[in-house]
Order: C-alpha cells, then sequence, then structure tokens
C-alpha cells in the first residue's frame, strides 16, 4: 500500500517543500530501503524510527517498505523526516486509517522510546505550509509549537509522542491548534538591561554613535585599551528602533535555521549583537560549508555586528566583508546551488592605536616600532576603510568622570533623538522598508544632499587635503543629510559638513 504525506526541508534559511512517499509491499525478505539524496541524519533514521514504532506499541512492517524523498534533487539532511517517515509507514501497513495525512503536513525528529524532539527552522517551516495552499496545517513536536505558530495563518497542532501525533491523524482527538503569542512575546523579550547611563564620561562618543545609529553608518573606534570601546558598542541595540515584526520574523528565521534560538524564547524580540572572536574564518564569517549555512553576518542581520581587536582579524578574513557592506545580503555559491542570506548589518569595529595599545597616549610611554605600527595598522585595507563610514577616536576616561555621581546621558534620550530622525528618513524615502540615509544612491544624494556655497567649499577643501575618495565623499554627505536630521533642519549647513568631515580624519592620520 502507499502512503504520501507532506513534510519540508531546510536549504538554508528556507523551507522546501517534500513528498514522502512509503510504500508497503510484501516481499521474500523483509528490506528498507530510502531514498531521495538523504544525508547521514535522515539514513540513519530508519533505526529510529523502527524502534520508535515498537516501543510505542505498534508492529514494525516485515515488507518490502521504499521510502522515496521527492523532490530527488534536493539534498535533505535533518532529522525532522522521522515524524513524517514513521506516519507514512503506519498508514502504508494498514495499521492506521487517516483522511488527514493529506491536510497536515508533518515534521519533528523522534526518540527511540517514541517522544518527539524539537526541530530547526520550524518558524520557516510554518511559513512554507502557509503557503501551500492544500494544507489546513503543520503537525511539529510540542517544543517547537511556539516558535511555529508565530505564523499565524496557518493551525499548528503540537504533539508529544508519535502515539499522539497516530491519534491526531487517526481522528481519534482533536489537537488544538497552539496560539500564537506575537504581542505576548515582544513584550516578554524587548526590554534590554544595558543602558548608556552606565557609561562613565564620554558624552562626544555618545554623540557619534547617535549619529551612526540615526543613519545606520557604520563605524570605527580607536583607543587605548580600558577606554570602554567594547562597553560602548555593546550598548548600540538599546537605542535603535523596535524590531518590526517583519524584521523579527526574518532574523528569527536565521536563529532557529542554525539551532540558536534561546530555549523558552520562540521569538527573536531584540535587535542581535554579535562579537566573533578574531580568529574567525571566512565561512564562520560570511557563511558557507557544503551545504550553505549562514555566518555572522548573517546572524546580525537586522542589528550589530562588532569586531573588536580589527587588525587581529586575517586579513583576507576582513575582506570578504567588503561585498555585503554595500549589498546588504551574501550569496553562497557551490557546484549544485547557491544560497542568499541577508546580511544588512550595523558594522562597529574597535582597534588599539598600535600593537601594546599606548601611543599618543600621554600617561604611558608606547614601546612599538614604527614598523611594527605600520605591519599592525597595514592589516586593514584603504578600501575596507573607505566602506566605513564614521571613525572617532576613544580617549581614557578621567578619574574625575569615573568617580561622578552623574550618570549621563541615558539609552532611552539617545533612543528619542533617534527614531525622531529616522521619521524624517522614512518620510524622505517614501516609508520604504529600512531606508535609512546610509542606504542612499548617487541619484538621491544629489536630490537630498544640496550644500550651499560655504558647505560646498569646506567639503572641496576636505576632498583635496586629506585625499579622500568618491566612496568617501559621498558618504562624508550621507553622514551630514543625518546630522541635520537630527537637529532637525531640512538644509545641510557648513558646520554638518564639517563635523561629517572630521568624522573621517582618523583614518587618513593614522594611514597614510
Amino acid at each position: 500500500m502507499l502512503a504520501k504525506l507532506k513534510t519540508f526541508s531546510l536549504l538554508g534559511i528556507d523551507a522546501l517543500p517534500v513528498d514522502v512517499e512509503v510504500d508497503v509491499s510484501s516481499g521474500a525478505q523483509p528490506s528498507l530501503t530510502l531514498v531521495g539524496l538523504p544525508e547521514a541524519a535522515v539514513r540513519e533514521s530508519r533505526f529510529r524510527v523502527e524502534r520508535a514504532m515498537v516501543n510505542s506499541g505498534f508492529a514494525r512492517p516485515f515488507d518490502r517498505v521504499v521510502i522515496n524523498l521527492a523532490p530527488a534533487e534536493l539534498p535533505k539532511q535533518a532529522a525532522s523526516f522521522d515524524l513524517p517517515i514513521s506516519l507514512g509507514m503506519l498508514i502504508g501497513s494498514g495499521q492506521i486509517r487517516s483522511e488527514r495525512h493529506t491536510q497536515y503536513a508533518a515534521v519533528g525528529e523522534l526518540s527511540l522510546e517514541g517522544l518527539t524532539r524539537p526541530v530547526r527552522g520550524a518558524l520557516s517551516m510554518s511559513i512554507a505550509a502557509a503557503r501551500q495552499r492544500d494544507l489546513k496545517g503543520l503537525v511539529v513536536p510540542r517544543e517547537s509549537a511556539s516558535e511555529a505558530a508565530v505564523v499565524e495563518d496557518i493551525d499548528i497542532i503540537p504533539v508529544s509522542t508519535l502515539t499522539e501525533a497516530v491519534a491526531f491523524y487517526a481522528g481519534e482527538i482533536d489537537g488544538d491548534p497552539a496560539p500564537s503569542r506575537l504581542v505576548e512575546l515582544y513584550e516578554e523579550y524587548s526590554n534590554y538591561e544595558d543602558d548608556y547611563r552606565d557609561v562613565r564620561g564620554q558624552e562626544m562618543v555618545k554623540r557619534v554613535l547617535t549619529v551612526a545609529a540615526a543613519g545606520k553608518h557604520n563605524l570605527l573606534m580607536l583607543g587605548p585599551p580600558g577606554c570602554g570601546k567594547t562597553m560602548l558598542a555593546k550598548r548600540v541595540p538599546t537605542i535603535l528602533p523596535t524590531l518590526t515584526p517583519a524584521e523579527s520574523i526574518e532574523t528569527t528565521r536565521i536563529y532557529s535555521a542554525t539551532g540558536r534560538l534561546l530555549p523558552g524564547q520562540p521569538l527573536m524580540a531584540r535587535r542581535p549583537f554579535r562579537s566573533p572572536h578574531h580568529t574567525i574564518s571566512d565561512a564562520g564569517l560570511v557563511g558557507g560549508g557544503s551545504v550553505p549555512v549562514p555566518g555572522e553576518i548573517s546572524l546580525s542581520h537586522n542589528g550589530v555586528l562588532f569586531l573588536d581587536e580589527l587588525p587581529e582579524f586575517n586579513r583576507r578574513t576582513l575582506e570578504v566583508l567588503r561585498q555585503p557592506l554595500e549589498d546588504g545580503h551574501v550569496t553562497i555559491s557551490r557546484a549544485l546551488n547557491s544560497t542568499t542570506f541577508p546580511a544588512d548589518f550595523m558594522l562597529i569595529s574597535a582597534l588599539n592605536p598600535c600593537p601594546c595599545g599606548y601611543r599618543n597616549d600621554p600617561r604611558r610611554d608606547c614601546q612599538c616600532t614604527t614598523t611594527q605600527i605600520e605591519r599592525y595598522m597595514g592589516k586593514i585595507s584603504g578600501p575596507l576603510l573607505d566602506r566605513i563610514d564614521m571613525h572617532v577616536e576613544v580617549t581614557a576616561v578621567a578619574y574625575q568622570e569615573l568617580a561622578s555621581r552623574d550618570t549621563g546621558t541615558s539609552s532611552e534620550q539617545m533612543r528619542k533623538q533617534v527614531l525622531e530622525a529616522q521619521k524624517i528618513q522614512e518620510c524622505r524615502f517614501g516609508g520604504g522598508r529600512g531606508r535609512r540615509n546610509s542606504q542612499m544612491t548617487s541619484r538621491e544624494l544629489r536630490k537630498h544632499c544640496p550644500l550651499d556655497d560655504a558647505g560646498q567649499a569646506h567639503l572641496k577643501t576636505a576632498v583635496q587635503e586629506l585625499g579622500l575618495s568618491a566612496r568617501a565623499h559621498d558618504k562624508v554627505l550621507r553622514v551630514a543629510r543625518t546630522i541635520a536630521d537630527l537637529e532637525p533642519v531640512e538644509q545641510i549647513s557648513c558646520a554638518h559638513v564639517a563635523e561629517a568631515v572630521n568624522y573621517r580624519l582618523l583614518d587618513r592620520q593614522m594611514w597614510t
């Protein structure tokens, strides 16, 4: 007897529909054949499925069983096929009769005793199931139900055991769909513990961070060890706008597909902050593998990627950032297919001025030679620096500021300025999804960033004396536009241009 069920397989962060066809027929000797490009985890499912069926009180078919996972050219690599394969074998062997198996897809891993285990990519599978017009719902392990239920257009049926899944498909029970708790999840997980009021001093750097967050500009901070660069960077998500539902689902899909969602947290309600170690590989940063998986830049999507000790990263690894910084996505190409991952993030990097960290520090002597400093700074290429909009020097905090009881500017105050500036940008770009000043095209620059005579003269002098490239020239205009939005004024003045140019001085002083 032939049984056919619907399920889904992850490819990158997307879920693709898969037909599980199980044919049980009499044969001289019992056998089980699994075809359809199954990877190791899927091939091993035969052992889990057989023992789960027996330990759940069902009989293992002592016939010839052929299981086909279609389409055949799509690699299948997860244990989420256990549940649909088990159900197909039970229906094909006549142990249960079901009319629901054509209306409800199933995903889930099984333990040897028949318990369901959570699967990666439940949210992506739920989204894909909602697009299938012939499906009413999706049967998932109970631990993955709250994540899948974020999608409100399809019924999510949670099951804890194979026996419970069989009872549902046989019509013996009517599973209650898992409720969508989207609003509750936002309220529960969208709060931040960190706050800029914890940072003593550094008011000038807070101003720079406000400008960077308002226009989504990439930022480089240079300063001695212990001056607060990491502390400042970690608090950037607290001044960014709250994730929209679309951004939250998009970010959650990435974390779910890589198995990085925290237990009990089915939805990403806070903007991600990623800080990879400097020993990271190319594939770890941008994504890769024989079957491509997202890297750190995709895990930072809609959030912040912080690269501490920038010169300590492999130069080749840093160079792979150049295209994603411009495009907002990354494409991983392999012989059989190519996969595109979102990578729209805000880059913040930090470094010391020299290997010892105390160059130009009035309190300590630098022990580095000129050759050592040049070699250290030479690890960062000019093209990469050109793609970083703003550079700021972070100085050591004086004792008076450390001992002061004044809290300084808080995240709430900075966030209020950022939100007001971004409202102006949303009106400017016609309410486009997530468009910010840093993403203006050359045509939009000419339209939205006109300069008066004084501003033109100042920018001309800066380009000629500092040797700014055409890309750096455009980035100065974008930053100046953001500074004007923060005031807020429509016309970019010479003061706005001067401040924006000042944020490009650091790389010219240190690398030329």
